[in-house]
């Protein structure tokens, strides 16, 4: 038995790359941002996450998220490989979403 799943409760980093690749299948990228905090540095470091979201999950993505946007999470990992337009071999990680809910928006500090 074996398990791929992944959690991530954050912030999106810019609004949705919506694609097409075919007529009526839309599929959004996201970039979510997710902090860890360490109290004994008082550091905190940010990682960044590449979800991809195809069929209900793509048109809530075009609808309603935008930078700013706080997103929970569900899905797996996906790795793969492409040569870039350097003939550069690449390798990314991604979250295959399954299940995405809309929490709100980043809170602006209040102006003086």
């Amino acid at each position: 038995m074996s398990v791929n799943k992944v959690i991530l409760l954050g912030y999106v980093g810019s609004d949705p790359d919506i694609r097409y690749p075919e007529k009526d299948r839309a599929i959004a990228f996201v970039s979510l941002a997710t902090n860890d905090y360490y109290a004994a540095t008082g550091t905190e470091i940010t990682e960044w996450h590449r979800l991809v979201m195809g069929g209900q999950n793509a048109q809530l993505a075009e609808k309603y998220i935008r930078k700013g946007s706080r997103l929970y999470v569900e899905g797996r990992l996906k790795s793969r490989e492409f040569q870039d337009k350097l003939n550069i071999r690449r390798r990314v990680t991604e979250i295959i979403v399954d299940h995405v809910e809309l929490l709100g928006r980043k809170q602006d500090p209040p102006n003086p």
